[in-house]
């Protein structure tokens, strides 16, 4: 998987490193296309993962330090770049507040990011939604339903509790309408942040 820091048109490259990384990964999981898995992947420290996996780095396409981006070597984590590490594929049987409940990260992992594909209504819908559904009910009359909006939602946290998010309506699929935010997914930020807990 080759995540090169690519122009992300519209996005200042003064952001910070947690918001880069979320923006990485949107654009890498846009470039798969729609109706995609949910994937996961640690975010680890760029320095140090050139430092201390060489190998994984060369792999990744990470050179040596771009000053440009103010990358500085061995500098502290809030000035640092982070890399996006996909993990294994998340196994489509289990659902996945249960599976991220089953993470462990080691210690040179300082967070994680979570891509999922979701429908969404818009709160003028919500309103009009049938009392008593069942989850599988529920999820029919949504994908059902004329004001529907397929999103990708791309959430990422930081061991330090730092949290950023990226949406990407399918209708409007280009990167300079991608919406960032530390709260827009307040729910799975909280899934992710509970898997560094001890």
């Amino acid at each position: 998987m080759d995540m090169d820091n690519l122009p992300l048109d519209g996005t200042p490259l003064a952001s910070g490193p947690l918001t880069r990384a979320v923006l990485e990964i949107d654009e890498y999981t846009a470039g798969l296309g729609w109706d995609q898995p949910a994937r996961l992947f640690a975010l680890v420290d760029t320095a140090r993962l050139r430092t201390q996996e060489p190998e994984l780095a060369q792999q990744l396409g990470l050179g040596e330090p771009d000053a440009s981006a103010g990358e500085q070597p061995g500098s502290s984590s809030s000035a640092a770049s982070l890399t996006p590490v996909e993990q294994d594929e998340i196994p489509a049987s289990v659902p996945l507040d249960e599976f991220l409940g089953t993470i462990a990260w080691p210690d040179s992992v300082d967070g994680c990011a979570l891509t999922v594909e979701r429908l969404m209504l818009p709160p003028s819908a919500e309103a009009s939604v049938p009392s008593g559904l069942d989850d599988a009910e529920l999820s029919r009359w949504v994908a059902e339903h004329p004001e529907r909006k397929e999103v990708r939602m791309t959430v990422a946290v930081l061991r330090d509790g730092e949290r950023e998010s990226a949406l990407r309506l399918r209708e409007k699929d280009a990167t300079t309408e991608v919406l960032t935010g530390s709260g827009l997914v307040p729910g799975l930020a909280e899934a992710l942040s509970a898997t560094f807990e001890e």
